[in-house]
């Protein structure tokens, strides 16, 4: 026996140390008499029973290897499962089907069979008892569908006459205008799908700041969200995904009882097990039960629940502890007498315990997640946990129904046909009355219109609010801003310096101010507000905490104090880029997701913006977003002092490749508040577009000038614009002597520029001016849409051959300054920016100045002579190319190039 008093520390004092060691001696008797599983037995039924009182234990991280409800505990089904089983039986059919159809019409099509049939059970529970769709009060629940399940939720809506045999011929066959998208993508399909979920992680990741944004419209009384649920649908695979797990303390911190996480665990990804040396549900449960949520494990069948009732020692248990899942994947592709050998087989104890089962009973013994009751005792469960979120493991078998062939095999996820043979064998398991003379034509299956299953299934779905999924947008009067909020930027600073941040912050504010959508302003920040000088709105408009604050700040005497507050406005979400991306996302999309139109954005550090949640943006344009991404700290050389990862000089160029973003490197405040004032104007105006903005914003402090006269709007929004006019030159002499220039020839450039680098622009201005030569500067905010009104243009040229050609704008605006000499496009982003337009430069001297390569740390000057876009670099690339085209003598242009301090052998960026 054990010195009970020594074993355990001191430190914490007993006031009753002899019950204390009557109950360890109990503990230590139970062990020697009985052993450790009987211990073990009694121990977790003390834990138990500790939850039930409340006692705030706690949880273990890891149960047992059985399901958390037991039998006695399941409320009653409350469907017909007979009936639904038929209807499952049918979508499983026509699921398989349409992928074998699709395939037949459009050979190497693609599609995917095993996920659905896995995870039948999973969302027919759901859709015909828990699922609230628009037609319910607040405009139902969120369902993020698993992406490769999309055949069977298009088989449903089939059944449901959503969909018609036409269409389900045509998946992933889009272009014809009659298809079917791969997976959910609401970009293409904006009546059906909600979420896109299929680039993995990031479906989860949305999910949970999705049910957290569901409160936040609460908690501001934008909209009661009470009875909204957010449900996630995802692989076990999946969660190898950093996003998919990464922000679980979120939900469980925010006590997000209105999420649920399904996850279909059929030990599967795509090549292999997913944890063929583990347990990959056990990994899981201790993961989410860890991170403070609700976890739920429905891992066995009710055939399993006379075996366990029986296992009065304990050994069936310990044997679904010790199994690991790779030899549980071999026994979902093996006979009842080789699972008889193998699992149950090595203790006598257990080879009694299904001595009275047959080999084919044996091999019948489902898995949890194709249980009807099993999966709607977990569901109901979920939806009546309080404070915190709920995870299902549920245990499937990857291609569940499909056949010998498929079903559980490593090659699963690849399966994009069956023979002949094998769909028979699928139409046999089914009982579905398909005759054999049909099945190499992979028929769909409806009983129609007046069949009971029918009839059953869209009574079902009324119930629950009509069918799903399915989107919505609610027309909805929104009233624009006032012209105040905008009006103070179009007449500048005057002499005194602000950054392009500075004056982001400032019309932010002004924004929240306004009476028409100072509510519906969404602003989120990772954990940067100070950096970008946004701070105030701590104070004015609070940051939202479902908890309010239950502690005094720090800095509760000083007048900008940190203020959290149930109802506040600012998402300030720690330093988590993904994270705020999903808040992005949901918000962005709360016009259609609650009919409730919201104005993100979402300002963070340039660099990583793009180049860490790009894949998050993708989503948002799928998910028709509407929104601004402001991308603070940019360009490669303004952000003095920090080095390689922090300077961006390359955002635009990846923003640019979302079809539905509108990218701009805008250098002046009334820039900026102009671009701004007509996105919102786009999103929400008379003839709403679902556009997603990109702005950048710098920390450089500079004079910031007024709205130059007859500059439109639409001058500014177009991407291109003259800013301000070549200086007056004195006429060249005849000779060609003195400043070095061709005799009768006037000396003329014209300089493009974005950003803080348009005060380097306007200073080479000078330097050319000093040298005799003039330089008119345009205003470059976007090169992308630029390119992007080109591109049209071209397109329609070749599409009209016998029309009169047009000219792009971008070469209908710089006719005039190539005719009289070189263009040079500077920015501190990577050439490949300015470049987007080359193509399109009338005449033959455009050069592109920007900043290819790694950024290291330095000042703002040091930096910009090493990437060659400062001042004397600009003047200096422009003496150059005048020398080129003969305009300038070239031994005199060489000259003025060293005289700027340039030299004549710098190092390429690039391979500095």
């Amino acid at each position: 026996m054990f010195d009970h008093f020594g074993d355990f520390k001191r430190q914490l004092p007993d006031r009753d140390s002899e019950e204390t060691n009557d109950w360890v001696q109990s503990l230590d008797s139970v062990i020697e008499d009985e052993g450790k599983a009987r211990a073990q037995f009694i121990m977790y039924r003390l834990l138990k029973r500790a939850r039930q009182h409340n006692l705030g234990l706690p949880p273990l991280t890891a149960t047992r290897y059985i399901n958390t409800i037991s039998p006695e505990q399941e409320p009653p089904f409350p469907g017909d499962e007979q009936m639904e089983r038929r209807i499952r039986r049918m979508i499983r059919w026509n699921a398989v089907a349409m992928v074998l159809r699709a395939n037949n019409r459009a050979p190497g099509i693609g599609g995917h069979l095993a996920t659905y049939a896995s995870a039948a059970t999973l969302y027919e529970v759901g859709f015909n008892h828990f699922f609230r769709g628009k037609d319910a009060d607040g405009m139902g629940d969120q369902i993020y569908f698993q992406g490769h399940a999309a055949p069977g939720i298009y088989a449903r809506a089939f059944l449901e006459g959503r969909l018609t045999e036409d269409q389900l011929d045509h998946f992933r066959q889009e272009v014809g205008g009659k298809g079917l998208s791969s997976y959910p993508h609401p970009r293409l399909m904006p009546d059906f799908w909600e979420f896109p979920t299929v680039s993995m992680g990031l479906g989860p990741l949305a999910a949970i700041y999705q049910a957290r944004f569901n409160r936040y419209l609460d908690h501001r009384g934008i909209k009661d969200t009470s009875k909204n649920h957010v449900w996630a649908f995802l692989g076990d695979g999946e969660t190898d995904e950093p996003e998919a797990l990464g922000s679980l303390s979120v939900a469980a911190r925010e006590g997000l009882d209105n999420l649920t996480f399904v996850v279909n665990c059929n030990l599967q990804r795509l090549d292999g097990p997913v944890r063929g040396n583990g347990k990959i549900i056990q990994e899981l449960e201790s993961v989410f039960r860890g991170a403070g949520w609700n976890v739920i494990k429905v891992i066995w069948g009710s055939e399993f629940d006379e075996l366990l009732a029986h296992d009065v020692d304990g050994a069936l248990v310990d044997r679904m502890n010790d199994t690991l899942d790779g030899e549980f994947q071999k026994y979902s592709v093996e006979s009842g007498a080789y699972i008889r050998e193998h699992f149950f087989g090595p203790d006598p104890r257990l080879k009694e315990l299904v001595a009275h089962l047959s080999d084919d009973d044996i091999a019948h013994l489902r898995r949890g997640g194709h249980d009807y009751k099993k999966v709607y005792a977990a569901y109901d469960a979920a939806t009546k946990a309080k404070d915190r979120p709920t995870v299902i493991l549920a245990k499937t078998v990857k291609g569940w129904t499909l056949g010998t062939g498929v079903e559980g095999r490593n090659i699963t996820h690849q399966a994009k046909k069956l023979t002949e043979v094998e769909l028979k064998s699928f139409r046999d398991r089914l009982e579905l009355p398909i005759s054999d003379a049909d099945l190499k034509n992979a028929p769909y299956y409806h009983p129609g219109d007046k069949s009971p299953e029918i009839e059953y299934l869209r009574e079902r779905r009324a119930i629950l609010g009509g069918p799903m999924p399915r989107r919505v947008v609610v027309a909805k009067d929104f009233e624009l801003p006032a012209a105040s909020v905008f009006d103070e930027f179009m007449a500048g600073s005057g002499t005194q310096e602000a950054s392009t941040t500075m004056a982001f912050a400032k019309l932010l504010r002004n924004l929240l101010r306004d009476k028409a959508v100072g509510k519906r302003i969404v602003p989120i920040i990772p954990d940067e507000a100070r950096t970008f000088g946004m701070d105030p709105l701590f104070k004015e408009v609070g940051i939202y905490s479902a908890l309010g604050q239950l502690y005094d700040p720090v800095d509760s005497n000083l007048l900008l104090s940190y203020r959290e507050a149930t109802d506040g406005q600012v998402l300030e979400e720690g330093i988590t880029e993904a994270g705020s991306s999903a808040s992005f996302q949901a918000a962005g999309t709360a016009y259609a997701t609650h009919a409730e139109p919201m104005i993100p954005l979402y300002i963070f550090y340039s660099m990583f913006g793009f180049q860490r949640t790009g894949d998050e943006f993708w989503a948002f344009a799928d998910a028709r977003g509407r929104g601004f991404l402001l991308g603070a700290t940019a360009g490669r050389t303004t952000l003095n002092g920090e080095g390689l990862q922090h300077e961006d000089g390359h955002s635009l160029v990846v923003a640019s490749t979302i079809p539905t973003i509108r990218a701009y490197d805008p250098a002046f405040a009334y820039e900026t508040a102009v671009i701004i004032r007509d996105g919102i104007e786009r999103m929400y105006g008379a003839k709403p577009e679902d556009v997603l903005y990109y702005l950048t914003l710098y920390n450089e402090n500079y004079a910031m000038p007024a709205r130059p006269e007859g500059v439109s709007d639409d001058d500014i929004t177009r991407g291109l614009y003259r800013f301000r006019a070549a200086p007056e030159i004195a006429e060249p002499s005849s000779n060609g002597n003195g400043n070095g220039r061709m005799a009768h020839q006037p000396l003329a450039v014209a300089l493009l520029a974005g950003g803080s680098i348009m005060q380097q622009a306007l200073g080479a201005q000078a330097l050319l001016a000093e040298r005799g030569v003039a330089a008119e500067v345009w205003s470059a905010t976007s090169y992308q849409l630029l390119r992007r009104e080109a591109l049209a243009t071209m397109r329609w040229n070749y599409l009209h051959p016998d029309e009169e050609v047009r000219q792009p704008l971008v070469s209908q605006l710089l006719a005039e300054p190539a005719a009289r000499g070189p263009i040079i496009a500077v920015s501190d982003f990577v050439t490949d920016w300015p470049d987007m337009i080359a193509r399109w430069i009338p005449g033959n001297s455009y050069i592109s100045l920007g900043t290819d390569g790694f950024g290291r740390s330095d000042t703002r000057e040091a930096l910009r002579s090493f990437f060659q876009i400062d001042a004397a670099h600009i003047c200096g690339a422009a003496l150059s190319e005048l020398a080129r085209a003969g305009k300038m003598d070239a031994t005199e242009a060489r000259r003025h190039i060293r005289e700027l301090g340039i030299e004549e052998e710098e190092a390429f960026p690039v391979r500095a």
